[in-house]
């Protein structure tokens, strides 16, 4: 199991086409905050039904998008 695996099932659960969250709520998720790590990690969550678009280290934000 990997330890991104709590995030990707919330984002499998949601329903919107795209989305973006802050790293704040990221880290609520998943009890730690996110480090480099998260960029290798982002491979599994094409299998939830949504690939992660702009990572914005300025804002502290990380949108989503389904994929098609």
């Amino acid at each position: 199991m990997s330890k991104y695996e709590p995030l990707w099932k919330a984002i499998g659960g949601r329903t919107e086409d795209c989305f973006t969250l802050t790293y704040a709520e990221i880290e609520q998720i998943l009890g730690f905050p996110i480090d480099h790590a998260f960029l290798t990690f982002k491979k599994e969550l094409p299998a939830y039904g949504y690939e992660v678009g702009k990572i914005s280290m300025k804002a502290q934000t990380v949108a989503f998008k389904r994929c098609v």
